[in-house]
């Protein structure tokens, strides 16, 4: 079967699973494979509960004309992700960034959206499945697209980029994440450039802080620039205030003026500059812009403000890297409070870094007063420091049941393994 019949096929039955647990009647299922899991083997199930078609690349029952036999089930995916992209002429604003993409994604997308049919990543479905699978969601109403891309190694984002044809890029930060697949803090740089050379190559364009030298060096011979930060910008802002809640002037744009967001962590104006930056260049109104930037309230553990009794919880416990705990700690250590304990599981994919980024993390931590410190996990356990250690979340969990807090302010963060929203939980 050509590309071009699947692809009349997926207008007719315009939604996709890959999942039989989450299939409705008249989707098509696609029998993707990993390592622990072979959809091959459910396309039978997926059939047998409404699915319109299997999409499979081993032999299932070449007898039943509603399986569809290709060579690769991701690549086909990924090839008829391409030919519906193909079908639009609209801007295509592809996200990517060490720290912060999914809050820029949700930012941009909340004042896009408000003017604009846009259509959006769902939650961080970034990868080589969620990519392909968030540009098959997109309807023949779009107006925008924003697309996040993550990455853990080089030539993913490029892959990424020659079926998402992105016109318009952003890369947020460039920070030590993934270090043990894109060995080290250069070969994330060349990781997350990628999507630069895809924009430089085919003539779009980027939004980029120009609060960040690296980015523009990054971004020599890319001749559109639509740029943001703290001064010598298009858009330009700073901080009002940051406890709890980041409120933002917009020092470049009298009729935004002053943004109180939902945000915690002074980290998050680059974020936010980045929304503004957006929402200006695609002529949003100014009300618009700020009315969608105020109203946005973070969700799934990303910059969250709890409020348990007479404490107060910062919850931004998704992921964690050198680069966002240094942001998170130095936030919370400027917080006005009586009590305040930091609550931090380990650090996922540093390689040989590993160890040396966790002692880097303990000596910043005792440069400041905390009433407690209780590090959870991961290589805490093999650098020496002072501080209460627990192997897992369900250690630290008794502890923290056991110590009865009252009053105390916490921030709680650590690598999505860890699971230390379940601390709080």
């Amino acid at each position: 079967m050509t590309i071009e019949q699947l692809y009349s096929i997926y207008l007719k039955y315009p939604f996709l699973q890959t999942d039989t647990r989450k299939l409705k009647a008249g989707d098509l299922f696609f029998a993707l494979k990993g390592e622990n899991f072979n959809g091959n083997l459910f396309a039978k199930q997926a059939l047998e509960k409404g699915a319109a078609y299997a999409v499979v690349d081993e032999n299932v029952d070449e007898a039943n004309e509603r399986i569809i036999k290709t060579d690769d089930v991701l690549t086909t995916l990924q090839r008829l992700a391409k030919y519906h992209r193909k079908q639009f002429n609209i801007p295509f604003l592809a996200i990517t960034g060490s720290n912060g993409k999914t809050t820029t994604k949700e930012l941009i997308h909340a004042v896009l959206s408000l003017h604009y049919k846009t259509y959006t990543t769902e939650g961080n479905l970034n990868n080589h499945i969620g990519v392909p699978l968030t540009l098959l969601k997109i309807k023949s109403d779009a107006q925008m697209a924003v697309i996040e891309m993550g990455a853990n190694h080089q030539k993913e984002i490029a892959s990424y980029c020659t079926y998402a044809l992105p016109n318009y890029g952003l890369i947020n930060n460039c920070g030590k994440a993934h270090l043990e697949g894109f060995g080290g803090v250069e070969g994330v740089r060349k990781g997350k450039g990628e999507l630069y050379d895809h924009i430089r190559n085919n003539g779009g364009s980027i939004f980029i802080n120009n609060d960040y030298d690296y980015l523009k060096e990054m971004s020599k011979g890319i001749d559109s620039k639509i740029s943001y930060g703290t001064a010598d910008a298009e858009t330009t802002g700073h901080l009002l205030e940051s406890e709890p809640f980041l409120k933002v002037i917009i020092t470049s744009d009298e009729s935004i003026g002053t943004i109180q967001t939902q945000l915690v962590g002074d980290y998050n104006l680059p974020n936010v500059l980045a929304a503004v930056a957006a929402g200006k260049y695609f002529k949003v109104p100014a009300d618009k812009i700020r009315s969608a930037i105020e109203n946005y309230i973070p969700s799934n553990s990303r910059s969250q403000l709890i409020e348990k009794g007479s404490n107060k919880i910062i919850l931004d416990a998704y992921n964690a890297n050198p680069s966002s705990m240094k942001a998170a700690i130095e936030n919370f250590a400027k917080i006005h409070a009586d009590k305040k304990i930091l609550l931090l599981g380990g650090m996922a994919e540093l390689g040989e870094e590993s160890m040396a980024e966790h002692m880097l993390l303990i000596n910043l931590i005792s440069k400041y007063k905390w009433s407690d410190v209780v590090l959870v996990g991961g290589d805490f356990g093999k650098v020496p420091h002072q501080y209460h250690y627990f192997p897992n979340v369900s250690a630290a969990k008794e502890w923290y049941t056991n110590a009865g807090l009252k009053n105390t302010y916490m921030l709680v963060k650590g690598s999505r393994s860890f699971k230390m929203e379940q601390l709080v939980d």
